[in-house]
């Protein structure tokens, strides 16, 4: 404005000298007053129109009593806003009639300047009438413009020209209407008004009138879509044409765009695109991205016609990025799939349709795809082809755009999706398709690569991905494999990425991801290309038949280049996932698909150079990527014969090189040679060679892995080469039997049970070499020679004992694996394969293993070896002996001895046949255990007998012998003492050898193995030292023969002083227990029975003796034997059990801890070291056996000791260790002191306690949930098995355990449980009850019951039997146990509720009979009664009716005992940060007692299905209110005392029918507290009472007519003077303060519009209370409140809706702001108001509403002079204005900022509660207003300029935190 244009002031200030001269005139007050008294009518109720017709012909003829020289309006701010309040759109149009021609009344009173000065007045209440005007008031309206508005100062309409151009753009939105001319024209005139006076010399070019129009209109039709219509029709018939002329775009395709610098554009062209070019381009992408397809099209249109790719602008003038912003908005219409603008956007790409003239005959010449075949056309014809136009104008932004999308992985799923469905719509075109799918597909696909690992959830992932894959299925599958070849070998093997493809080089964007790309490390590359051969569909048969096996042998070729390193496998990986998908069709010819048999081929011609065949393939794909037809750069037999070769090498290669690099080349060659033609015979004599030197080179180290896999490849490959050999080659190659043995040495090492690692895969291994030697006795004669070898690999003359130990292994697993298929799985997840009758044998043959293990028996003839005391032990392990027997009775038939019938020469070797097989089945009889005589005692299996048995030992049917191996063996003796009879002594040597043989196995098996005693020498304490001394030698030949005579002395001594057994004798715990590996004992108990024995005192260094040998860890290999002296030895230590109890059970304990460490350490460190122990589980074993039978004797002497007073318990109960005793059988040996006997009873259950512990600890190794897998995945069936057979051993021990003592047992895991809960570990705590699930002596009816008598115990002990209460050995409060109690319930099955429903019942009525014992654990019986009632629902079992009734009257029950015992109570000084809410990891999996509120909270949800009956629902919703909500809500700390559990509970009760009236109550309450509106609720505001309120509002309409009665007018009568004047005004301001924040908050928890229908009345009250003043009652101090209240009204409703509030809006929220102006003093308005009328401001601002958009030009420049200010430019908004007065009056005009400077992605409000908490109320004006008003413009502007959404949330959270900021109530 000029710097002589008179200042706009306010509207309630005087005009000016003139009017305050005016003001002296009588005839004018008179004129004023008549004025006045008729906008007093209006503040009367007008209820109908008629009434609004009355009162604007009162004002009417008010006004036109003026004097005849006046050219005033008195009170024209009051009139102005009169007038804009009758013009509201639901008024009809005869009100809008008769305002209008008050306007022109008063526009003709006034002059030229009076008018230009009082437009803000004015212009604001016209300018939406145009949207909703009638036919009959349109042409008024238009005149105002027309006659008065559009003749005012040009610098005035410059400031409003945004929104009078969003006035009058309604009447342009129908072309055929009668106005539609009218305000077209009158829209010109303005465009030419604006320009008019400016000084044309100035210095800056950007101020000119049509410029200025322009940018206007461009900005309104960004910010406005209702007016975008509008906007489109003005544009269409003004816009010109800023394209260049037709040769622009024909020139030829080298010259790039604004070559030569830039254009000079014509005036016209240049008012479009100056100063900003910018806002051209987001006008045409809003009107792109807008929701209506008209006005799409229209924007296409224009695009098409005035604006065209080619053009001046775009190319020269427009910035890179906003050319792509422009293209992106054109392009993302092709997603709408509708052909009408698909149609235009491909005109735009492509240019102008005659692109290319016709020739001389006619006809045009054909376009091409290939953009080569184009440019012949184009030297040809001289004109530019659409293909080349697009390339050269469009292609680079395009491209570029799409990259930025397809780059941001910001984006949500839907955005992140929409490039790939834009990419396909586009592929509609070839001439655009084909040049921007190859330049994207790569970024593309590395972008949803990439995308994979930051998705939010798989939903989005999965969305995404589905149109990537649709897009990827568009694409010509030459063109995806051209860009695959290149991802996976471009920079990986020596070659580069040329660019080809690419005509110009990209820009920005695409350099970027090209940069990225090319980044890539060569692992990523590869990942990237098995993601897309996995993720999208590559099974065209295209791809299968051509492109899959060409991109395979690429592969191949780039890894034959390469070192072996990472990237190698990477490659394999994707070479095999190649592999996989080819077709057996693509690698093999039709003749050779027939005949493909196998064998070896000779090579018929020599392959291509590998670099000449990357070339071909690299051609073939140009040619393809080009358009043109190609043929296949090489045939079928040359491809399969090229990838045969290349594998074949790189298995050559592989073979010296690292072991995971020959197992994936293994297992490609081994994939490829299914498919296609064997190998040719110089790549498999290559091979050959090569296994052979690997073989030789072969070195294994000890538990080295890699070596062991270097093995496991190397069995791999014999496989491979067996099957693809034909038998008769395979059999006769020596290669074969050089390698087989050196792979059997080197598998050997790894059958060592010392080192279990890869004992399971190693015996694998063996069986398949095996399987494919060619000679069946190889493995055998192997293993008979290896059994003589030690642990350095020395062999020796005798078998040594570490091969005796790795055959047992083989033995052992080999027997295992005999259940299984036949068809073994090596470890490398290959089976082997049948090929020429070869095939691995399964265990059943006997022969296979039978030299080794006739080895090892001979041993049992040297008892002094420690190869003898192994295979006894090892013997005594096996469940069965049939096999051995079998392979014996086998070889015993094959002699032949017993059968012939005269004598032969070979008779002497027949008979030392015979003998040695005999006694080596006399030795197995001699050392004989259960097992073997279970197995004597079985079948016999042979298939033919030497002898004739005697009749009536068949079968029932002749040919089915039912004989056993004893019966059996007693004949063939029989037999043998017949024969030898008739020999003569003298005949052979070994007759007499035979005989005395045959005699002992009859004795054996008639009499068993015979004792002799020394009854009388007393050498038991020598013996028992000797044996000590032994045990510190480690001499182990010693030790048993010691044992033996120590265990039979003492035998004979007890013996002496046995006494007679009792009549009636109860069974004993520890033979109930006896498992069956354990070690046999005499099955006649009664002489070691002590219980009736006269106490014998063993020597007093047995129990040593005994302790020293166990935990000695040299005795582990004859540990079998201590555990069996031991279980002999324990019935003499009854007289002092409970002493020897303890020293043994920390024995075992300890020595089972360190043997389990030393077997976990196996499995999880990397060391070589090999530990120098026997076999771990061996040993675990004997040691839990020992255990178990110490704890079972100790067990059953305190049963016997407590059996006369204890009385008879219940089947749930046993008393023995295991199953139930009859009380008072055993007679008691002495009264005992009660201390006495408890404290025994205290010193056995601290032993179960550490077995219970040990057994634990092994039993949750192998769970899964605990993180103990082994490192090594290729020792994981090594590990499970290992696993397997500690957790089935020590799950038996536990259930022996449960059996006895269920209570103790059970607080042990209770104690695990609890230790995990507290340490965060909720695999650890789940282990726990997966073994309780797991035990049958666990199950729920047993330990439910078990947890009650846990509880009594700590609780109420007294009401238990003394046999059902528990020690209280176990740190465990009943808060715990009852904790536990629910997690174990919620993780039963629901079908056990069956068995433990009588027991839960009878529970919690004694809980509610004497609830005070139990008041700590009452709360969480509660959530126990909910689960309890959870699972009735999901199960149909008994009386539900019953069941539902029992468990709702207890649940009520106990809710009333809950709040009896423990009423809610409050300290009196809470915390005010957290609300008193417990941590996350505190209330994770259970609850807190005393936390009763959040207890109730859990249970809420399901109070429905707990308490079924609806009376019963109103008594717990009743009890709940009176005992939870109404204290909380009324103690002295609310609202501090409130947390989220508490609202929780609010919520869930809105849900409840029956609860509706309750809630209601307390929420009301809750909400009309005036202690409400505090800082320190604000925490639970969003996630708490919002939700809560917006139930509230949703369940009654009335909730704000109710708060608006609350609200009073400002009232002064009676309260200015007198006592309590002051005192009242507060509390009523205080009150109208409260209420108005209450509904402002109300609005935000509601939904968008719900309170419609109380606008008006709201309105109403808004209004009255604007008026109040510093006297009144209540006073203006409520003004910010309003403000407060009018911010929720503008977040919360649609601007539609407040139509009639924005007169009154823009007068208050001009006013407020003035008032910061020096010159003007206000007592209404303090600086809170200022403040909040600034936020108010901001808000409307931020979220821009459509009719607030024609009036925000009063507050800011919201033109393009926001950014460039013409010369001697003056502020008219009022922000500017009072900026620069601010900044003269602090004489700082750069004031230091504040944060709110610089607000980053999203359109947010500027005055946030973050950015201004921290300033005083003194320093507002100065720190916070002051920069706020100078950045408020051009902050606007930006945020219009980058096109950012409102953040609707961020304006909501900071006018909650005004809300609730209780510093600013009075």
């Amino acid at each position: 404005m000029p710097a002589t244009a008179p200042q706009a002031l306010r509207p309630d200030s005087p005009a000016g000298p003139e009017e305050r001269l005016n003001r002296k005139d009588k005839s004018y007050r008179r004129y004023a007053s008549n004025v006045e008294r008729a906008l007093s009518v209006f503040d009367s109720a007008l209820q109908e129109w008629a009434d609004y017709i009355a009162f604007l012909g009162r004002l009417l003829k008010a006004l036109q009593s003026k004097p005849p020289d006046t050219t005033d309006i008195p009170h024209k701010a009051l009139v102005a806003k009169r007038l804009a309040q009758c013009l509201d759109q639901n008024l009809p149009s005869g009100v809008h009639q008769k305002t209008l021609e008050i306007y022109a009344y008063i526009f003709s009173v006034l002059d030229r300047d009076s008018l230009s000065r009082d437009l803000l007045l004015y212009l604001p209440g016209l300018s939406p009438t145009l949207s909703f005007a009638s036919l009959s008031v349109k042409p008024s309206l238009l005149s105002l413009f027309e006659t008065f508005i559009v003749q005012l100062n040009p610098s005035i309409l410059r400031s409003a020209l945004k929104a009078v151009v969003l006035a009058l753009l309604p009447g342009l939105e129908e072309e055929t209407s009668e106005e539609f001319e009218r305000t077209l024209a009158l829209l010109n005139r303005f465009r030419r008004a604006v320009g008019q006076n400016l000084d044309t010399n100035a210095a800056s070019p950007h101020f000119s009138g049509d410029q200025c129009f322009w940018q206007s209109l461009f900005l309104s039709s960004i910010t406005s879509p209702s007016r975008r219509q509008g906007a489109l029709a003005y544009l269409t018939r003004e816009l010109p044409r800023v394209g260049g002329p037709t040769d622009y775009w024909s020139t030829s395709v080298q010259d790039g765009p604004g070559k030569g610098g830039l254009r000079h554009l014509p005036p016209e062209v240049e008012a479009v695109t100056s100063p900003e070019p910018g806002l051209l381009i987001r006008c045409f992408a809003a009107g792109l991205h807008d929701e209506q397809l008209l006005i799409q099209r229209g924007f296409l249109d224009l695009l098409v016609t005035h604006l065209p790719l080619h053009s001046a602008v775009l190319q020269e003038q427009v910035s890179t990025k906003d050319l792509q912003l422009l293209v992106a908005a054109a392009a993302s219409v092709v997603a709408r799939r509708e052909m009408s603008l698909n149609r235009r956007l491909w005109a735009w790409f492509l240019g102008p349709q005659a692109s290319t003239e016709t020739d001389e005959q006619g006809q045009s010449p054909p376009l091409s795809p290939n953009p080569g075949t184009n440019s012949e056309i184009i030297k040809r014809t001289g004109k530019m082809s659409q293909s080349d136009y697009f390339e050269k104008f469009g292609l680079n932004p395009l491209i570029n755009s799409i990259l930025s999308l397809i780059a941001d992985d910001t984006l949500t799923s839907s955005e992140k999706a929409r490039p790939f469905r834009i990419c396909l719509s586009l592929m509609d075109r070839w001439e655009i398709g084909g040049l921007v799918v190859p330049r994207i597909f790569r970024p593309a696909m590395e972008s949803i690569w990439r995308y994979q690992g930051v998705a939010p959830s798989k939903e989005a992932f999965a969305e995404v991905l589905r149109s990537a894959s649709v897009f990827f299925d568009g694409i010509e599958s030459g063109l995806i494999w051209a860009e695959l070849n290149q991802i996976m070998i471009n920079d990986l093997g020596g070659r580069q990425d040329d660019g080809s493809n690419a005509k110009q080089p990209l820009n920005s964007m695409e350099n970027a991801n090209t940069q990225s790309l090319s980044e890539l490390t060569a692992e990523s590359r590869l990942d990237l290309a098995l993601f897309i051969i996995t993720k999208f569909n590559i099974r065209e048969e295209e791809m299968l038949a051509l492109h899959i096996p060409l991109a395979t042998l690429v592969l191949l070729i780039s890894i034959q280049a390469w070192r072996e390193t990472p990237k190698t496998l990477k490659a394999f990986k994707v070479a095999i996932q190649l592999l996989d998908l080819i077709p057996l069709r693509a690698l093999t010819t039709d003749s050779e698909r027939g005949s493909r048999s196998g064998g070896v081929s000779s090579r018929k011609q020599s392959p291509k150079d590998s670099q000449h065949i990357l070339g071909d393939i690299e051609l073939f794909y140009q040619k393809l990527r080009n358009g043109s037809e190609a043929p296949p750069p090489m045939h079928t037999a040359e491809l399969t014969q090229m990838l045969l070769q290349l594998a074949s090498q790189i298995v050559i290669r592989g073979l010296s090189g690292p072991v995971e690099h020959l197992e994936r080349a293994l297992s490609f060659l081994d994939k490829l040679t299914r498919k296609s033609s064997a190998l040719d015979e110089q790549d498999n004599e290559e091979i050959m060679s090569s296994l052979l030197r690997a073989s030789k080179h072969l070195s294994v180290k000890g538990g080295d892995t890699v070596a062991f896999h270097t093995i496991a490849s190397l069995v791999f490959a014999l496989e491979l080469m067996s099957n693809i050999t034909p038998s008769d080659i395979w059999d006769l190659d020596h290669r074969v039997r050089q390698i087989l043995p050196a792979l059997l040495m080197c598998l050997w090492e790894y059958t060592s049970p010392s080192w279990p690692r890869h004992s399971v895969e190693a015996v694998r291994c063996i069986w398949r070499v095996h399987a494919i030697s060619p000679d069946s006795q190889l493995m055998e004669a192997s293993i008979a020679t290896l059994i003589f070898q030690d642990e350095n690999g020395m062999k020796h003359q005798m078998i040594e004992l570490e091969g005796a130990r790795r055959f047992a292994a083989i033995w052992a697993h080999s027997s295992s694996s005999s259940t299984l298929s036949t068809d073994r799985r090596a470890s490398l997840g290959r089976s082997t394969r049948t090929l020429d009758g070869k095939q691995a044998s399964n265990f059943s043959d006997p022969l296979l293993l039978a030299r080794p293990l006739l080895l090892l028996l001979d041993t049992l003839s040297e008892p002094k070896s420690k190869v003898f005391m192994f295979v006894l032990s090892w013997l005594q392990s096996l469940s069965g002996i049939e096999k051995i027997l079998d392979l014996l009775f086998f070889h015993l038939d094959a002699t032949k001895y017993l059968v012939q019938q005269t004598p032969s020469g070979d008779t002497a070797s027949k008979l030392s046949d015979f003998l040695y097989y005999l006694q080596t089945i006399l030795n197995l009889v001699t050392y004989s255990t259960e097992n073997i005589w279970a197995s004597l005692a079985g079948p016999i299996n042979s298939a033919s007998l030497l002898i004739d048995l005697p009749p009536g030992k068949m079968g029932p049917d002749e040919g089915e012998p039912r004989v056993s191996n004893q019966v059996y063996l007693s004949h063939v003796c029989m037999r043998i003492l017949e024969v030898a009879r008739q020999e003569p002594d003298d005949t052979h040597e070994d007759i007499s050898t035979l005989r005395q043989t045959s005699v002992l196995l009859l004795q054996q098996m008639l009499s068993g193995p015979p004792a002799a005693v020394i009854v009388e020498m007393s050498l038991d304490e020598h013996l028992i030292d000797m044996l000590s001394w032994s045990v510190d030698q480690a001499d182990l030949m010693l030790q048993v023969p010691l044992m033996d005579l120590i265990l039979t002395f003492l035998k004979k001594q007890s013996a002496k002083r046995d006494a007679a057994s009792n009549t009636q004798r109860r069974t004993s715990s520890r033979e109930t227990m006896r498992s069956p590996s354990q070690i046999s004992l005499s099955t006649d108990r009664s002489e070691k029975d002590p219980s009736t024995s006269e106490q014998w005192v063993p020597p007093q260094g047995l129990l040593d003796c005994l302790i020293l040998g166990i935990s000695s860890p040299n005795c582990h290999p004859i540990l079998d034997v201590w555990i069996h002296l031991l279980e002999e030895c324990l019935p003499y230590f009854t007289g002092n059990a409970f002493q020897t109890i303890m020293p043994l059970v920390d024995c075992f304990s300890k020595s089972i801890e360190s043997v389990f460490q030393g077997l976990r350490a196996v499995f999880e460190s990397t060391s070589s070291s090999r530990p120098n122990t026997g076999e771990s589980i061996t040993i675990l074993n004997a040691l839990l056996n020992g255990l178990e039978q110490v704890l079972a004797r100790a067990h059953d002497r305190l049963i016997q000791e407590e059996g006369h007073a204890a009385p008879l318990r219940s089947p749930e109960q046993p008393q023995g260790f295991f199953g139930n005793m009859v009380s008072g059988v055993f007679a008691p040996e002495g009264q005992k002191s009660r201390s006495a006997s408890a404290n025994n009873r205290l010193t056995v259950l601290l032993c179960f306690k550490d077995a219970v512990r040990v057994s634990f600890s092994m039993w949750s190794w192998g769970d899964v949930g605990l993180g103990s897998s082994p490192r090594d995945t290729a020792a994981s069936a090594s590990f499970n098995y290992t696993s397997l057979r500690l957790r089935n051993r020590t799950r038996r021990i536990l259930e022996h355990l449960f059996a006895a003592e269920p209570l103790e047992c059970l607080e042990t895991l209770v104690e695990f449980w609890h230790g995990a809960e507290s340490s965060g570990g909720l695999a650890q705590s789940n282990t726990v009850f997966n073994l309780l699930h797991a035990l049958e002596a666990s199950r729920p009816k047993n330990t439910i019951p078990a947890l009650f008598n846990a509880i009594y115990s700590r609780t109420n002990p007294n009401v238990l039997d003394p046999m059902r209460k528990s020690t209280l050995t176990s740190d465990l409060s009943d808060v715990s146990l009852t904790t536990c109690l629910l997690a174990y319930t919620k993780s039963m099955e629901d079908d056990a509720l069956d068995e433990i429903w009588t027991d839960c019942m009878t529970f919690l009525r004694d809980v509610l009979g004497n609830p005070l014992p139990q008041r700590q654990t009452i709360p969480l019986l509660l959530v126990f009664t909910a689960i309890l009632g959870e699972k009735i629902d999901n199960t149909n079992f008994g009386e539900q009716r019953k069941m539902r009734r029992d468990i709702g009257e207890l649940f009520v029950r106990l809710l009333a005992a809950t709040f009896t015992i423990k009423p809610l109570a409050f300290p009196n000084d809470l915390p005010a940060t957290p609300n008193g809410e417990k941590g996350a990891d505190e209330t994770r999996n259970h609850h807190i007692p005393d936390d009763v509120v959040a207890i109730i909270a859990s249970i809420m949800p399901n109070l429905s299905r707990v308490l079924v009956d609806t009376d019963r629902i109103a008594a717990a919703i009743t009890t709940i209110s009176t005992q939870v909500l109404i204290p909380t809500l009324r103690w002295k700390t609310f609202p501090r005392n409130v947390t989220k559990s508490t609202l929780d509970i609010l919520k869930s009760m809105s849900r409840i029918p029956e609860a509706s009236k309750t809630w209601k109550k307390d929420v009301a309450e809750a909400f009309n507290d005036a202690r409400f509106f505090n800082e320190e609720s604000l925490k639970l505001v969003q996630e708490g009472w919002m939700p809560v309120l917006r139930q509230w509002a949703l369940s009654d309409k009335d909730r704000m007519p109710e708060l608006l009665s609350r609200l009073s007018p400002p009232t002064s009568a009676g309260i200015v003077f007198g006592v309590g004047a002051s005192s009242a005004r507060l509390d009523a301001d205080r009150k109208t303060q409260l209420n108005l924040r209450r509904m402002a908050l109300l609005m935000l928890s509601a939904d968008n519009d719900s309170f419609i229908v109380s606008i008006g009345s709201l309105q109403e009250k808004l209004v009255d209370l604007m008026t109040a003043t510093v006297a009144s009652s209540p006073s203006s101090t409520t003004r910010a409140e309003v403000y407060m209240v009018l911010r929720a009204l503008v977040l919360k409703n649609t601007s539609v809706h407040l139509g009639s509030l924005w007169p009154v809006v823009n007068t208050e929220l001009y006013d407020a702001l003035s008032s910061l102006n020096p010159t003007d003093k206000h007592d209404t308005i303090n600086t809170l108001c200022v403040l909040q009328a600034a936020k108010l401001l901001d808000t409307l601002l931020t979220t821009s509403p459509d009719d607030f958009q024609m009036r925000e030009w009063l507050f800011i420049t919201d033109t393009i002079d926001a950014v460039y200010r013409p010369p001697h430019w003056r502020p008219v908004a009022l922000a500017d204005k009072l900026a620069e007065t601010l900044d003269m009056e602090a004489g700082e005009p750069q004031s230091a900022t504040i944060p709110f400077a610089n607000v980053p992605h999203g359109r947010k409000p500027l005055l946030t509660w973050d950015a201004i908490k921290d300033i005083s109320r003194e320093d507002l004006i100065d720190k916070v207003l002051r920069p706020f008003l100078r950045q408020l413009s051009i902050n606007s502007f930006e945020s219009t300029y980058r096109m950012e959404a409102s953040d609707w949330n961020a304006c909501c959270d900071d006018l909650v935190h005004d809300l609730f900021d209780s510093s600013t109530l009075v």
